[in-house]
């Protein structure tokens, strides 16, 4: 008897082949060019561009993306771009379900407003000058996340092709992410009865530890951010006349900043900012270090230079990977992201200056409130003020952090039968370091919701500094795993 020239397939699969083969199709010919549009727009997060409105990048970001949409003439698709006075815009989409009527709902998220330029670019790249090399798409915003709302259409596209039933599909594209989704909740009531019973979250704006198979993340760091700004004198005055009468501002920024952060070992001395790590997160960190080893922390651009006629090379906290997966996720982290008070190297002379002020962004373990933490930092870094300064820090607002739910059979089964097919290897499970405002707004909204948060930002892909670049063919993969997950959701 002759072979049948198509392969049955159990009900809800897909062909991965063909399902690949699907996706692919769209990014090589079409996503990659409207990524690349999308990456020479500066539309920076309100957070980094209190003109947007005015300057119209985000709206132009936003219809782009909406007119891409509904060019695809997808069944049953409705979408809305939706306004609230005074803030950003979101993109909302809906397919409705092509499996028995219900009001169960697969909610799709990412976001296209975007980071800053940053300096330090390769000479022959920049944040709005998209380049396409070897498979990779470089410029500001493409993996984080402009890609998004692209693939999940794609994604929906291949399950469509092959006639595979879904649940309703509903999509939520915001403009405010990079700047903490502050705008966010007063959609998410807006729209609370148009999203439907959510029991599928696919977030699409986080990480992979490699290239090499699907990865889940299972926790997200918070976040809590301020200025910090110590003043001393009403002006600058000269360094010799007057330092060792009057305090360096600097030096006092230091002394107040040692009550936060052990400068020796990088830890952060509230016992409040840290929490126990479950022990399942625990297990499962010991699993991606035996899968990602030294990958772990040599995946970073370090500063190398030549000693004694060898390459040395800057050093990380610690060389133990299990350590350093817990270190970035796990564990509360300061850094100092911005300075104002000092002068350009070319511009500094032998002045005392008045004042020094930093930017603080404080990561905070996921089951740390960030609100409390917002307000014990306020009072750990103002109060009792060394030779009386003026110190005043001014919080710039935090996102707690998220743990994922515990998995259901079918979604972990899913998610490991997804990266077989599609990677040739189980799928991997991680803790972000980053933040996602949404995720924990939607655990506490949908607590029966899985949560498939993964993305294509891996090793080197370096997005918020220079030479971001999106791996196309990680994307396209992650794409077809997508609509893998999808289809195996029971009916």
């Amino acid at each position: 008897m002759n072979a049948p020239l198509h392969k049955e397939l159990p009900p809800g699969l897909l062909d991965a082949a063909a399902v690949l083969s699907h996706v692919s199709a769209t990014w090589d010919g079409d996503i990659v060019r409207q990524i690349s549009d999308y990456i020479a727009i500066p539309a920076k997060s309100p957070g980094f561009d209190k003109d947007w409105a005015a300057h119209g990048h985000i709206e132009t970001v936003v219809r782009n993306a909406a007119t891409w949409v509904e060019a695809q003439k997808v069944e049953g698709l409705k979408l809305e771009i939706v306004r609230l006075a005074g803030r950003t815009p979101v993109l909302f989409f809906e397919i409705a379900a092509t499996q028995p009527a219900s009001n169960r709902s697969v909610l799709m998220y990412g976001h296209l407003d975007k980071q800053p330029e940053f300096t330090g670019w390769r000479k022959d790249l920049g944040p709005w000058s998209p380049k396409y090399e070897d498979g990779l798409l470089y410029g500001r915003g493409g993996a984080d996340d402009g890609y998004a709302v692209y693939a999940s259409i794609a994604a929906v596209q291949a399950l469509k092709a092959q006639k595979v039933a879904h649940p309703r599909i509903v999509g939520l594209i915001e403009t405010c992410e990079e700047s903490g989704s502050y705008d966010l909740l007063p959609y998410i009531d807006a729209l609370r009865t148009r999203l439907g019973q959510v029991e599928l979250v696919i977030c699409l704006d986080s990480g992979a530890g490699n290239y090499d198979q699907l990865w889940l993340t299972n926790s997200l760091r918070g976040m809590a951010g301020g200025v910090l700004k110590v003043e001393i004198l009403t002006e600058g005055v000269h360094s010799g006349d007057a330092s060792g009468v009057v305090p360096s501002s600097f030096r006092i920024m230091r002394q107040v900043l040692d009550r936060l952060e052990d400068s020796s070992t990088g830890r952060l001395l509230p016992q409040s900012f840290h929490c126990e790590i479950p022990t399942d997160r625990l297990a499962q960190a010991r699993a991606t270090a035996a899968i990602l080893g030294e990958e772990v922390y040599k995946r970073f651009p370090w500063a190398h230079y030549d000693c004694e006629g060898a390459s040395a090379f800057a050093l990380p906290t610690t060389t133990d990977p299990l350590q350093a997966l817990i270190n970035r996720t796990w564990m509360p982290t300061l850094s100092v992201t911005g300075a104002e008070g000092f002068p350009a190297l070319k511009d500094a002379g032998n002045v005392l200056r008045p004042y020094t002020a930093f930017k603080l962004s404080l990561r905070l373990p996921p089951l740390v409130e960030a609100d409390q933490a917002v307000r014990e930092l306020k009072t750990l870094l103002e109060d009792n003020a060394p030779y009386q300064a003026r110190v005043t820090f001014e919080g710039g607002g935090g996102a707690t952090g998220w743990n994922a739910p515990a998995s259901a059979p079918w979604f972990e089964q899913a998610l490991h039968e997804a990266s077989r097919a599609h990677f040739g290897a189980p799928c991997g499970y991680v803790g972000q370091g980053g933040t996602i405002p949404l995720m924990s707004m939607l655990s506490r909204g949908f607590p029966a919701a899985q949560m498939m948060v993964c993305g294509v930002l891996g090793p080197r892909s370096n997005a918020h500094g220079p030479n971001e670049f999106l791996h196309v063919p990680y994307a396209r993969k992650l794409t077809a795993a997508v609509a893998e997950v999808i289809a195996r959701m029971p009916a």
